[in-house]
């Protein structure tokens, strides 16, 4: 059976500080809960009980004929029909999770694990990850990095005394940014923001802070081990650099080895062919469209806000149309691309 754009179903989860901005991008939340994260690609065969719930969590395919099957199925059955030349993680199937986060409280301090922790211990991974502003109320802030000068010794003390927020870095941000975080960088998603994140695929989360809400539990030995203190500097990463033409706009918003995202806003009317050499993910965040492929006699593949699709190389010459001026993010792979240049 020839390979076809994969949509999933989004997989909610519940959080302290979640809330329902996501019905901005057309979700049908369930009801009378707080809905912190969605997410939309993920194959995962262990989730940690603080962070995903516990458990393994695999995306199902809610489009075509492998509609009900997970990625895992397809992976499996697929094989490099879907993947190319695209390497699988070491602590999960697909080297990528992807998800919305929506912050209506602050989101706890935390850090994930650096290369050297993840090598001492087998059930830990880095967890690199990068946030698209997607909506953020006025001054809205992220928390990227420690302040100049601050040492392990002085960090664990403004935990002792809730006093975190002093010594981390507040970023202003804005819908259209794109933010890195290396693992090792101290973070938190500041309150009043939505934003679709591309990491790693890990569950790994140590908390050192969490705004005085207590039923929680905080990971400080653990963080600390991890910690880069310091202001994180990650210029090199966020190129921004953009590339336009009569009807779209490409920026290439975020490259490490890990991932590639661009952001491709296109007007109403475009069409054109749009050839996979390698494995993609699309984030749709606006507007509406289809995809076809030569072997879809019958129908497209449509296209609008909140869906996620996944692109595999040999898709059949593929071909974008554009009914409403769209905005998405499409995310490569270095290793797939058989590049391994970060900058």
């Amino acid at each position: 059976m020839p390979l076809y754009p994969l949509k999933f179903e989004p997989i909610y989860k519940e959080k302290v500080w979640g809330g329902r901005s996501l019905e901005k991008l057309g979700r049908a939340l369930p009801a009378d809960r707080a809905i912190g994260e969605s997410w939309e690609l993920v194959d995962l065969a262990t989730t940690s009980a603080s962070g995903g719930g516990g458990g393994a969590e695999h995306s199902i395919i809610t489009n075509g004929p492998l509609a009900g099957k997970t990625i895992s199925d397809v992976i499996a059955a697929h094989g490099t029909e879907l993947l190319g030349r695209l390497p699988l993680s070491d602590s999960s199937g697909f080297p990528l999770l992807v998800k919305y986060l929506d912050a209506n409280e602050h989101l706890s301090v935390q850090v994930h694990p650096n290369e050297a922790y993840a090598a001492a211990h087998a059930d830990a991974f880095l967890k690199s990850e990068a946030w698209y502003i997607v909506d953020a109320e006025p001054g809205a802030v992220i928390y990227k990095g420690v302040r100049n000068g601050v040492t392990a010794e002085q960090f664990r003390a403004a935990i002792e005394n809730n006093t975190v927020e002093d010594l981390v870095i507040a970023v202003p941000v804005e819908p259209g940014q794109m933010h890195y975080l290396p693992s090792g960088t101290c973070h938190a998603l500041g309150a009043g923001i939505l934003v679709a994140e591309v990491q790693t695929p890990s569950d790994t989360t140590f908390r050192v802070y969490d705004w005085g809400r207590t039923e929680r539990e905080l990971h400080v030995e653990q963080a600390l081990q991890c910690i880069h203190f310091g202001p994180a500097d990650t210029a090199e990463f966020e190129p921004n650099t953009v590339i336009e033409s009569t009807q779209t706009t490409v920026t290439r918003l975020v490259r490490c080895e890990h991932f590639i995202v661009e952001k491709t806003e296109a007007a109403a009317g475009y069409t054109a062919a749009c050839p996979i050499n390698d494995v993609r993910v699309w984030m749709v965040l606006a507007g509406r469209g289809e995809l076809h492929c030569e072997h879809e006699t019958e129908s497209a593949t449509p296209f609008g806000p909140g869906d996620t699709l996944l692109l595999a190389p040999a898709l059949d010459e593929p071909r974008v149309t554009v009914d409403e001026q769209a905005t998405w993010l499409e995310i490569s792979f270095p290793a797939a691309r058989g590049d391994d240049v970060i900058a």
